[in-house]
């Protein structure tokens, strides 16, 4: 077993030390085990360590023994890969916030994780129209018969369609959780979840036994979106996480595909709003197919893409005005009491000028993966809004 396993596992459990800052010091030590050796003065060196997460390394690196972690979690958790892994997924090595500990259980296929079969996201409202169920089953239907994976987050509504359909079809499906691979949730899709262990894949970055905790579920849809080549929305009002896994794809330099639905159903206006900001439109099963052929492919030997035409399709989203639900400016003296601790301690650094992620980062002393649900939530609720380059700006 890699000894850079054990060291993915032990940086993880490192409080402030999130997704994130993970690949940069893997990315500026070259090992994340010649990186634990290092006093903390150089890893000061790296983008984003500041000076609480720094107190945060001083304090907890000496009681965490890696080789010993290592051995203690495979007994809880023996099914899970690192980066340093050679059977991690090959996309989400591409995301600047790849999960370092990502749990599975079900029917593992190599190929896949290899990038050799496309793997296409489809996600949606837990709430969904007649018209969205019936166009998430064609589709679904349609893509995995001609050999793409499907991807969702097993949630009630869009995502436990596509799910359904893939298996139905006898095809194979990915199943993002935002629960430990142990849990099910919602209950409403046990049946689904025992399908899904003996024919498709779950996969989480959560250990096992995991709750369904609000915040991670947004950090959850980063993985739908990195793990995907395209993701589709198929209905999804103006406060959907399906609007959070879209954004992600953006900025993961993944191609968004929208349903087009009506100006009269709410379900439907978030989609409205992407095609707005330049989303691709689907049209028909026969027009996505031949949107998708344009998707440039991964060589698992080289981890190069190639493109099977001279089209590049991926197009970027413009969400340099975006608010996605707007709201009146804030009175003047802010009161955030409301809010669970970790977004209220959020707000209160938020001002009209916007802030980096590394910056929140460095003035909550939350790690990235924390960071990014609760920033997801925020945006959810309309107080902030995110802006291009991971910037964030209070509403």
């Amino acid at each position: 077993m890699s000894q850079e396993k054990a060291y993915w596992l032990a940086w993880s459990h490192v409080r402030g030390i999130g997704p994130t800052l993970l690949k940069r010091i893997e990315q500026k030590f070259g090992s994340l085990s010649q990186a634990w050796q290092l006093p903390v003065a150089e890893l000061g060196k790296v983008e984003g360590f500041g000076g609480a997460i720094i107190s945060k390394v001083q304090e907890e690196r000496p009681k965490i023994n890696p080789a010993q972690l290592l051995e203690k979690h495979l007994q809880d958790n023996p099914q899970f890969w690192t980066p340093a892994d050679p059977d991690y997924p090959r996309l989400l090595l591409e995301i600047p916030s790849p999960p370092p500990v990502l749990y599975y259980r079900g029917q593992v296929d190599l190929q896949e994780n290899l990038g050799k079969v496309p793997a296409i996201a489809i996600v949606g409202t837990r709430y969904p129209t007649a018209y969205a169920k019936s166009w998430t089953r064609k589709i679904a239907k349609t893509l995995a018969e001609q050999g793409f994976i499907i991807v969702s987050g097993m949630a009630a509504g869009i995502d436990a369609e596509a799910h359904w359909s893939c298996l139905k079809a006898n095809r194979r499906t990915i199943a993002v959780l935002g629960t430990g691979v142990d849990r099910i949730y919602p209950h409403s899709n046990q049946k689904l979840y025992q399908q899904l262990e003996q024919e498709g894949l779950l996969l989480s970055e959560y250990p096992a036994g995991a709750k369904p905790e609000r915040g991670n579920f947004p950090a959850r849809n980063r993985i739908i979106a990195g793990l995907s080549r395209a993701v589709l929305i198929m209905e999804a009002p103006q406060k959907s996480g399906a609007l959070i896994t879209a954004r992600f794809a953006n900025d993961f330099c993944r191609d968004v595909y929208v349903l087009p639905g009506t100006l009269d159903n709410q379900q439907a206006i978030g989609c409205l709003d992407l095609l707005n900001r330049g989303a691709h439109v689907i049209l028909s099963e026969t027009h996505l197919l031949e949107m998708l052929q344009t998707i440039p492919m991964l060589d698992p030997s080289t981890g190069d893409r190639s493109f099977p035409s001279s089209k590049k399709s991926q197009l970027t989203l413009d969400f340099s005005d975006s608010k996605l639900n707007i709201t009146s400016p804030p009175p003047q003296k802010r009161d955030f009491s409301h809010l669970e601790p970790e977004l209220a301690q959020i707000m209160s650094i938020m001002r009209s000028e916007s802030l980096s992620l590394d910056a929140i980062a460095e003035k909550t002393g939350l790690d990235t993966g924390k960071l990014l649900a609760s920033l997801s939530q925020l945006e959810i609720m309309g107080l902030i809004s995110q802006l291009p380059g991971m910037r964030y700006v209070a509403t």
